[in-house]
């Protein structure tokens, strides 16, 4: 399939960041690198070509064996003016600060304290990084691929691993 303009665009705009671009059901997606997210968003949201202005989701997916950048976030962009959308994935490490998007998107804010609640993915220069689903003081990222399954997440005093291991050997030891 033939690029459209604004994907043209973007890459022109960026020859030396290295962007991967495809095409699947339908949607473009870019994948760019962290240190380039922003100026890739601010292209995206002022370009004549491009022009997109809303944010309609920010979210992640984990992929823990894929170390040391295990989540894909993923922001899905669509342009009210021109119609058109587009994904914009980049690769993130567990400690990485990820440059927050609300300067250029400020409904992006709701959305990452949701990525930021449910992974414990930070993001830098956020207005009000906080918990938005979950209690202050709960212990975890329910939606990491490491969390528990079952179990007391809110009172997990050690890490999740350690709780599954500890679970096994009680109920090995109510069997016997």
């Amino acid at each position: 399939m033939e690029q459209p303009d604004f994907v043209r665009a973007l890459v022109a705009a960026f020859p030396d960041a290295g962007l991967q671009v495809s095409f699947w059901v339908g949607d473009w997606t870019v994948i760019v690198g962290l240190e380039r997210l922003l100026d890739v968003a601010r292209f995206l949201c002022d370009d004549p070509e491009s022009l997109f202005d809303f944010c309609s989701d920010v979210t992640a997916t984990d992929w823990p064996a894929r170390a040391p950048q295990r989540f894909d976030l993923v922001y899905c962009l669509y342009s009210t003016t021109l119609r058109h959308r587009i994904r914009v994935k980049a690769r993130a490490g567990e400690h990485d600060a990820v440059p927050s998007v609300t300067s250029t998107w400020p409904a992006a804010n709701w959305l990452e304290r949701e990525v930021f609640d449910m992974f414990g993915v930070r993001f830098a220069g956020h207005p009000d990084l906080r918990r938005i689903l979950m209690p202050e003081d709960w212990q975890g990222h329910p939606q990491r691929k490491d969390y528990p399954l079952e179990g007391p997440g809110e009172l997990i005093l050690e890490s999740p691993q350690e709780w599954l291991k500890l679970r096994q050997a009680v109920e090995e030891s109510e069997i016997e």
